[in-house]
This record gives C-alpha cells, sequence and structure tokens, in this order.
C-alpha cells in the first residue's frame, strides 16, 4: 500500500524533466540531474511532483528523494553559500586561479583546489575579539548543495578551531567554547 506525500511545489521559473532513473532540474542558476532509486517513482501533476515507493522500497527512500529534489529546487533557483572564517595570528588566505592558498600555522602553505561548479570568494574581515589576530573569510557559492557542504567541511579539517586560543578555521556562526589552560586550572586550586 503506497502512502500519499505532500507534493513539492516546483518554484517559478525551475522546469523538470523526469525519467525513470533520474529527475533533471533547470533553473536560472544551472541544470542538476537526481537519480531515482530502484522501487521509487516520481510524477509531475497539476499540485507539484510527487514521489512514491513502488514495491519493497522503503519509506525513508521516499523522505530521502523528496528532500535532495527540495535542495535542487533551491539550488538552481537561488543557490547554496557556505562561509568559513580563518582567524589566527599570521594566519592568511589568498585567492588563486583554481581554488584558494591558506597559511594557517604550518611550514607550508595549503593549496585547496575549488571544483567545478563552486565559486570561493575571500574577504578580509575586521577583528572584534583580538586586535593582534587577523581574519579572513571564504566564502563558497554553488548549485549543489552536498557539494557546497563537502567542499566546507574539507577547508575546516585543514585546521579544526583551537579550543585553547580560538584560532584556526571554522564556519561563519560557529561558537568556540574556550578552555582554562593549565595556569588557569592550577592557580585556581
Amino acid at each position: 500500500m503506497a502512502k500519499n506525500y505532500r507534493p513539492l511545489a516546483i518554484p517559478d521559473g525551475v522546469k523538470v524533466n523526469i525519467t525513470p532513473d533520474e529527475v533533471t532540474v533547470k533553473g536560472k542558476l544551472g541544470t542538476l540531474a537526481v537519480p531515482v532509486r530502484h522501487g521509487l517513482k516520481v510524477d509531475s501533476g497539476d499540485d507539484g511532483i510527487t514521489v512514491t515507493a513502488r514495491g519493497g522500497s522503503s519509506r525513508a527512500h521516499v523522505g530521502t528523494l523528496r528532500a535532495l529534489l527540495r535542495n535542487a529546487f533551491t539550488g538552481v533557483a537561488e543557490g547554496f553559500e557556505k562561509a568559513l572564517q580563518v582567524r589566527g595570528m599570521g594566519y592568511r588566505v589568498n585567492q588563486t586561479k583554481g581554488g584558494v592558498q591558506i597559511q594557517c600555522g604550518y611550514s607550508h602553505q595549503v593549496e585547496v583546489n575549488i571544483p567545478d561548479g563552486l565559486t570561493a570568494e575571500v574577504n578580509q574581515l575586521p577583528n572584534p575579539d583580538d586586535t593582534k589576530q587577523q581574519m579572513f573569510e571564504i566564502v563558497l557559492k554553488g548549485i549543489d548543495k552536498q557539494l557546497v557542504g563537502e567542499v566546507a567541511a574539507e577547508i575546516r579539517e585543514i585546521k579544526p578551531p583551537d579550543v585553547y586560543l580560538g584560532k584556526g578555521i571554522r564556519y561563519r556562526g560557529e561558537y568556540v567554547r574556550k578552555k582554562a589552560g593549565k595556569r588557569a586550572v592550577g592557580s585556581e586550586a
């Protein structure tokens, strides 16, 4: 017995082409193809797109495909953005032809190649916390939510935020709780 789910509304300016194996979504920012898992059926109607399970396919797969289609609609219509902040004394970020170059306390500069379909923008920000630390921001933009998040996670993994000093690479808006060091703990006793 197939359960009927609420149809997904197609945003204005987005065209959808449905085949048994994939759904192609085209908008003003680009085109994305979402694969359809075997056992799922995608239909188009007046009120939007419906996803149903055929055979023994699970309801969880229906929800996953609905989320992927919703992300594709948002991506081709508006796009996705993820911002990372690079904080630390002597830390620098430069934009290159193929990506970004990060100096973050290692003996060498770390080159990050930005894949096709994404753009990277580097800005220097004033640091309200400490005047000695420099703060740079890397803004990643693209239509594929998964790719934007994956590249942002790879950049953050280069130098995660230090819980004692607060320096490193973090997402915009991410709160890093600073720990007290050994001296602060030892003086309290």
